[in-house]
């Protein structure tokens, strides 16, 4: 110790533990010959460091420069200490603090440096499937508890043996205190079962696996969140089988393909995909179909997209790198080869359950709900403590516009990277969650519920909302049960105690009654699309009231009716409602939603009257007359028809009039089947006029008038599809100019589930945009009911803050 060295503690909060953050500071204090120690608290990291003044001002400079790769710092406090004479630097065991919270890094994918070892014939973990270090591995998806420790995962379980503990205790080594370290000697293993749950004898599991993909059997893999059901997407027959077993009709599945390469034999990739494919989230993107190629056309019918991935652990990679010509070989100059492409050109990995259930993530569950699904099961003997599915990823294209996204926020705090090609989530789960959303203001503790479709919770303290993994629709005690796990998962990990909780107005949701059970919070109901805005809004740190175009398939509104089709003028705590698209009845309620030909019937009825049985049209060719009759009557008479502004199903209703589709096996299948049959070049509308008055309406009768008539003069169904989309946007465009010119508005935000129509959303941006509109939509949590989570968490901190009271809403 000399006379002018100083001292000083650091509390460093953010995305710290897990992550390979105790070993860089340890080495960049060996580095600048700095004394003192670190260790992982309940809030962060704390470290006390001394040396002299100019070495500890570099230290504190590198150390917010050049974190680790998959380290965040939100904050770090300094304040000096008397000097205690450290005589060298050390990682101390961690300390727990009951009422701090630290962030917990999302689940990440094997990085290159294990990829490389992972398929190095000379390295100790050759092909060992559960390789990782501190820069990759899983994260989330094993955590019971702070501080991250191995003790509070579901690694505690695995004693390492004495060359990993060497590795764990070596400061130079890559896995120092990484905590879910292991090799084939002490770690994970896997097994490969039948579906009697009879282990197969001999051979390795994973080269067993693949080869029975290639023969046509179907299995069950458990992954980092879950379980998957596999099945080679080239074979056509198993395909097939495998929808009929999982009772999946039509709905598309995902494919994981080895690389890039094996990815460009069946789909387009632009180089913001790329990037995406590759990003350590390791997502599924939505890539354009090339035609034709060599997968089985039942894989995503009647849709010009895949939903495809790159395999996110090295179980997968050495899965679909498996080569029957070549294993381990070398090369003349001693070098390992690059892995043998798989005969497997991709792999259907769609979510291991049954439909509408949560994903499975225990073996002796998978045995009991996929045994009549799978052949066969690979699984390992690592539990997953909580499951988080794939998230699903898309790059919003523009020509010459862009939508509003990451690249054109200032530099504000988020842990996930920006990127130059704004994306949207079409849901938001492994790899980025329990990531948060930071908020421009401080918000007490919130519990947000969620919608009951595509459910999230949010959970809100100081300046983050925590917004879950996709835990998916309330149809059943199952999902309840994971719902009610999630929330106080995510409570006790970041050390929330919510005194208030937000819900839909739905008195029906599940969601709902969650939430008026919980008595000893205060309640606060949110308006549906209302809180779509707002996530919008959180999102961006908007402020100021902007103009909300709110467009979904269905949402409770303040008039008790379904509203879907919204033009709001929205603040954090309150909106007006300015307009909306007409009401029309559903008869039937919600099986109109599972049969677009009711809404094509309730359309056309109520714009030709009885002149409907005039018209020569497929919906009425194809259905039973007395059906319809009855349909009618139920519309006259007020019976199980509730009115709805939905341009969702205005959608179904155009796709049911021109014979898309009489019936959907997935929500929004006819809308996305509209939209992918659109001629996106035609520039004609349909006649349609707005209507003045307390608000304003858009009638949709002069746009089924339209279609009609062009059904019956034998235009293309393509070129009605691209009409109808061109009106719309014509129409909601020049609406948002008129309430922008008479409240002096010029931001517009769009949200809800319509929004994922990429031709929607990218031409109604553009012609905003011409208008000198500003346009905003969610980007880091989903455009559809996964982000009204957040939404009402903001609201609901807007109305506790005095800002306004929600009562102040003004509807028809």
């Amino acid at each position: 110790m000399t006379a002018d060295n100083i001292a000083k503690k650091l509390e460093i909060k953010g995305i710290v533990q897990g992550v390979g953050f105790r070993p860089f500071v340890y080495q960049l204090a060996k580095q600048y010959e700095i004394k003192g120690e670190i260790a992982n608290t309940s809030s962060g990291v704390s470290v006390r460091i001394e040396g002299r003044n100019e070495d500890i001002e570099s230290f504190c400079a590198d150390l917010a420069e050049k974190a680790p790769p998959l380290a965040y710092i939100s904050e770090i406090a300094v304040r000096p200490e008397a000097v205690k004479g450290f005589t060298d630097f050390s990682i101390i065991k961690s300390k727990a603090d009951a009422d701090k919270s630290t962030l917990i890094s999302p689940d990440v994918s094997v990085c290159e440096d294990c990829l490389r070892e992972l398929f190095d014939p000379e390295d100790r973990r050759y092909l060992y499937p559960f390789i990782n270090c501190t820069n990759c591995g899983p994260r989330y998806t094993i955590i019971s508890d702070i501080p991250y420790d191995r003790p509070k995962t579901s690694m505690r379980h695995f004693k390492m043996c004495e060359v990993c503990q060497a590795e764990y205790d070596d400061p130079g080594n890559r896995r120092f205190h990484a905590q879910p370290n292991a090799c084939a000697v002490c770690g994970p293993r896997v097994f490969l079962y039948d579906n009697a749950r009879k282990e197969m004898p001999g051979g390795n599991p994973i080269e067993e696996s693949a080869l029975l993909l290639k023969q046509g059997y179907i299995l069950a893999i458990k992954g980092l969140g879950g379980f998957h059901l596999a099945a080679d997407a080239e074979n056509h027959e198993a395909v097939l089988r495998l929808r009929k077993r999982k009772h999946r009709e039509e709905k598309p599945f995902a494919l994981m393909s080895y690389d890039i390469a094996q990815i460009c034999q069946y789909a387009h990739v632009e180089p913001a995909e790329e990037q995406l494919l590759l990003s350590r989230q390791r997502p599924i993107v939505l890539l354009k179909k090339k035609e034709p190629n060599p997968l089985s056309e039942a894989i995503s019918p009647r849709n010009k997209y895949f939903g495809v991935m790159l395999p996110c652990t090295p179980l997968h990679y050495v899965l679909l790198g498996q080569g029957f010509e070549v294993r381990g070989q070398r090369s003349g100059n001693n070098k390992p080869l690059t892995p043998h492409p798989s005969p497997l050109t991709s792999l259907i990995m769609t979510s291991g359950n049954m439909s509408n259930e949560p994903i499975v993530i225990d073996n002796e569950a998978a045995f009991d709900r996929l045994s009549g699904i799978a052949d066969y099961f690979l699984i390992h003997n690592r539990e997953i403590y909580l499951r988080s599915d794939d998230s699903i990823v898309r790059k919003v294209r523009g020509e010459g516009s862009e939508v509003r996204g990451e690249s054109r926020l200032p530099r504000t705090p988020n842990p996930e990277p920006l990127t130059p090609h704004p994306l949207q989530f079409i849901r938001r789960s492994r790899g980025y969650v329990p990531a948060p959303i930071f908020l421009k203001k401080k918000v007490p503790h919130i519990l947000a519920c969620g919608a009951d479709l595509k459910n999230t919770v949010c959970l809100t303290k100081e300046n983050q909302a925590v917004v879950s993994q996709h835990i998916g629709d309330m149809e059943n005690l199952t999902t309840y049960q994971f719902f009610e796990l999630t929330i106080e998962h995510l409570k006790r990990l970041f050390r929330i105690h919510p005194e208030i909780i937000a819900h839909d107005l739905h008195p029906d949701y599940m969601t709902t009654r969650y939430a008026q059970k919980q008595k000893d919070m205060q309640q606060i109901p949110v308006q549906h699309h209302h809180a779509h805005i707002v996530s919008c809004m959180a999102e961006h740190h908007l402020d100021e009231p902007v103009i909300g175009l709110s467009f979904d398939g269905t949402g409770y509104g303040a008039d008790g009716n379904l509203w879907g089709g919204e033009i709001l003028i929205a603040e954090m705590a309150r909106f007006t409602r300015l307009g909306h698209l007409d009401y029309v009845p559903m008869p039937g309620g919600a099986a109109a939603i599972k049969e677009p030909w009711r809404m094509a019937i309730a359309y056309l009825y109520e714009t030709f009257g009885e002149d409907i049985w005039n018209l020569d049209l497929p919906v009425l060719r194809e259905n039973d007359e007395k059906k319809i009759k009855m349909l009618i009557e139920m519309i006259n008479k007020k019976v199980n028809s509730p009115l709805t502004s939905s341009v969702g199903r205005l959608f179904d209703g155009i796709a049911g009039i021109i014979g898309l589709r009489n019936q959907v096996f997935f929500e929004g299948q006819a809308a996305m089947e509209l939209e992918m049959l659109a001629d996106e070049k035609t520039d004609a509308v349909y006649d349609c006029e707005r209507i003045s008055g307390d608000t304003y309406k858009i009638p949709f009768q002069p746009i089924v008038r339209g279609v009609a008539e062009d059904m019956k003069a034998g235009v293309a169904r393509s070129e009605i599809s691209g009409k109808f989309h061109r009106t719309l946007i014509r129409v909601f465009s020049e609406l948002c100019e008129i309430i922008g010119k008479e409240h002096s508005l010029h931001r517009v935000a769009l949200s809800g589930g319509v929004f994922q129509n990429a031709m929607f959303l990218r031409g109604l941006t553009a012609a905003l945009e011409e208008k000198g509109f500003e346009v905003f939509t969610n980007n880091r949590v989903p455009v559809n009911d996964g982000g009204i989570s957040l939404g009402q968490a903001m609201i609901a901190a807007a109305a506790i803050a005095g800002e306004k009271d929600l009562r102040e809403i003004d509807i028809e």
